[in-house]
C-alpha cells in the first residue's frame, strides 16, 4: 500500500513539475536545467515506487534516448528550444514506451493547435518576425494527459 501512496505522491510531484514549465516557458520561453533535472531524477524514484521491472526500465530508458536524439534534431533544425528537447526526454523516462509514443502523439496535436492560435494572434496584431512558441505547453499537456490516465485506472 505504501508504493501506492508514494507513486502517487511521485506523480503528483511530476504533474507540479509539468504545470510550473508550461507557466514559466509561457512566461520567458524557457525551461531551466534545473527543473528538467529534477523530472529526470524522480524517475528512479517513480520506477522503484511502481515496482517496474529491469527489462521495463531498460526500455523505458531507451525510449527516453531515442526521444531526446529526436528532439534534439529539432533543436538543431532551430524549431525547438534546448530546454523543450530535454524537458519530453526526461518525461518520456516515467512512461513505457507505448505510453511514451501517445505522450508523444498527444504533444504534436497539442502543440499543432498552440503553434495554429500564437501564428494567428501574431498575423491578427500584425507583428513583424517569426513568433514564438513556447512548446513546453504542448510536452506538459502530453505528459499531464498520460498521467490523468494513469491515475484515473488505479480506480477502475
Amino acid at each position: 500500500m505504501i508504493n501506492v501512496a508514494f507513486t502517487g505522491i511521485l506523480m503528483g510531484i511530476l504533474a507540479l513539475l509539468l504545470v510550473i514549465a508550461a507557466v514559466v516557458d509561457i512566461r520567458t520561453f524557457t525551461i531551466s536545467n534545473k527543473l528538467n533535472l529534477a523530472v529526470a531524477l524522480l524517475a528512479p524514484l517513480y520506477w522503484y515506487a511502481a515496482q517496474f521491472t529491469f527489462g521495463q526500465i531498460v526500455l523505458m530508458v531507451a525510449a527516453a534516448v531515442v526521444v531526446f536524439l529526436l528532439f534534439a534534431a529539432t533543436f538543431y533544425a532551430g524549431l525547438m528550444g534546448g530546454g523543450d528537447v530535454k524537458l519530453a526526454a526526461a518525461l518520456a523516462l516515467w512512461f513505457p514506451p507505448y505510453a511514451t509514443i501517445k505522450m508523444l502523439v498527444l504533444m504534436s496535436v497539442a502543440g499543432g493547435v498552440l503553434t495554429l492560435g500564437i501564428v494567428a494572434w501574431h498575423r491578427f496584431k500584425n507583428r513583424p518576425g517569426k513568433p514564438e512558441i513556447p512548446y513546453g505547453v504542448a510536452i506538459a499537456s502530453g505528459g499531464l494527459v498520460i498521467l490523468a490516465q494513469r491515475f484515473l485506472n488505479q480506480f477502475a
